[in-house]
């Protein structure tokens, strides 16, 4: 048996995150995957699950990557950090 989609190419959005496929087959192992919140300016929950997402990648991206991937652009954790329109200070 192959590997799911979400852990492959297929599954992946070039510019970060999980597309559809991925969010798919992840959800066919019991996880629970939302799209990103892309949105300038989100309000309500939307708002509070960015604020929650970007804190806890931000503070990822400081511990747990080298200065080489930190500085990638093209590096799985930069890529989502620009989708969902995440400021890391």
């Amino acid at each position: 048996m192959s590997t799911p989609a979400w852990q492959r190419k297929e599954g992946k959005n070039p510019s970060g995150g999980l597309n559809a496929k991925g969010r798919a087959s992840a959800k066919k192992e019991g996880s629970n995957l939302k799209p990103p919140v892309t949105e300038k300016n989100p309000t309500g929950k939307k708002k509070k699950r960015r604020d929650s997402f970007c804190a806890r990648m931000c503070g990822m991206k400081k511990k747990l990557t080298g200065t080489k991937t930190a500085n990638n652009p093209d590096s799985r954790i930069n890529k989502a950090l620009r989708k969902w329109n995440c400021r890391c200070k």
